[in-house]
């Protein structure tokens, strides 16, 4: 008897009130699109759980899915059989066949009340049945090694073996859409999956610097990109031509503060973008102390020039941390890929840690960079990704 369905537990959402349907639904559609490569899959979301029914499918590529999809508490392959006793008899036997260890539990839950024998009843039916015709296993109702699950419901019973953790988290798009201001290090990439996994639906914006940073660093950054559509779906990517704006900092504003008026330049730009897109808010991958941009002080000043939110999932965490989501998501190999970006040029060689708003106001009064910044705009590239697929790479001049 080989697995017929997967019983996906839901996350944190379980808490939310009237509005939980949406979430539900949300979560429904991210799997739908999630296993685009298993046609054969059929969704059931319920109030409290969702049905995949696999139809042939593979159940251990339906479960890579589910490891990678927001939304998700737990997930377990399941048998579904009639309201039967013989029927469940026979599948929770086959559901134990199919573990290792040595000790057992059954556990039964009857939501359809109308069977009509009892969960106590059927703990100790199952529990002699599965003691008679295997060899090796004894019960213990304390610590199992394995916990064979069933469930009688009202359409039939579903009986569960083991149970897989996800990832936890939001459904991707149920906390609106942001900007993610994306370099080609290992920071940027790991703040985006962290702000997926609180549901936001991600853009990004990457700051190009032909012929200072080479097509190399742009294809690092769009594979990151890539890499995180395995999270969320879509994302939409904007490379921005950065060069003309960067030369003339490096030219006409004090070295040391040319790092603090890169990232306002860049935090005008990344707003110019939301505001066309409709985009609420931006994210960075900065990091409370970890280079001299990312001071309080500096985070200070260089707010300044937006109202946008700027979210930072990564503000309190050291390195080592965001190296190991790095890892964990498979973005770090890709982001130590030896390309320089637009940040790592034009570096000062001692960079102010504690900039003030009124010094760089000063110094920004003297020159005007607002034709620089929109022709930035306006030569945006727009390239799309969705799922593991790269979709389309078109210059969208006409959007601005």
């Amino acid at each position: 008897m080989e697995y017929n369905h997967l019983l996906i537990r839901y996350g944190e959402l379980v808490l939310k009130g009237k509005n939980k349907k949406h979430f539900i639904q949300k979560l429904e559609n991210n799997m739908r699109k999630a296993l685009i490569d298993f046609p054969n899959t059929k969704i059931q979301a319920k109030r409290d759980h969702m049905y995949i029914l696999l139809n042939g499918e593979s159940a251990e590529g339906v479960s890579d899915v589910c490891k990678q999809v927001f939304g998700i508490h737990s997930f377990s392959l399941a048998l579904k059989v009639e309201n039967e006793k013989e029927a469940i008899k026979e599948a929770a036997l086959a559901a134990l066949e199919k573990e290792s260890g040595q000790t057992f539990k059954v556990t039964t839950k009857r939501p359809n009340k109308s069977f009509p024998i009892s969960s106590q009843e059927m703990n100790q039916i199952l529990g002699g049945h599965l003691l008679s015709n295997t060899e090796g296993w004894v019960v213990n109702v304390h610590k199992p090694d394995v916990e064979v699950r069933v469930e009688i419901r009202k359409d039939a019973t579903y009986i569960t073996s083991s149970k897989t953790a996800g990832k936890g988290g939001m459904p991707v798009g149920t906390a609106g859409k942001s900007l993610l201001l994306m370099s080609g290090g290992i920071d940027s990439p790991v703040a985006g999956y962290l702000a997926m996994k609180r549901g936001v639906e991600l853009e990004a914006i990457h700051f190009h610097s032909p012929p200072f940073t080479s097509e190399r660093a742009r294809q690092k950054v769009e594979d990151l990109a890539e890499k995180l559509t395995r999270f969320g779906g879509k994302i939409t990517l904007h490379i921005i031509p950065f060069t003309e704006v960067q030369q003339k900092i490096h030219k006409e504003m004090p070295e040391n503060y040319g790092m603090t008026i890169m990232r306002r330049m860049m935090l005008r730009i990344s707003e110019m973008v939301a505001e066309k897109r409709d985009i609420l808010s931006m994210i960075t991958g900065e990091s409370l102390g970890q280079v001299a941009s990312q001071t309080m002080e500096s985070m200070h000043t260089i707010n300044e020039v937006t109202n946008y939110p700027v979210l930072r999932p990564l503000i309190s965490m050291d390195k080592l941390d965001i190296i190991d989501i790095s890892k964990e998501i498979d973005t770090y190999e890709i982001s130590i890929r030896p390309y320089e970006d637009c940040c790592t040029i034009f570096v000062p060689k001692q960079p102010k840690t504690k900039p003030r708003r009124e010094k760089v106001n000063a110094f920004e009064s003297n020159v005007d960079f607002t034709e620089e910044l929109q022709r930035a705009v306006d030569g945006m590239e727009t390239v799309e990704f969705e799922g593991s697929r790269f979709s389309k790479a078109d210059v969208y001049n006409d959007l601005f």
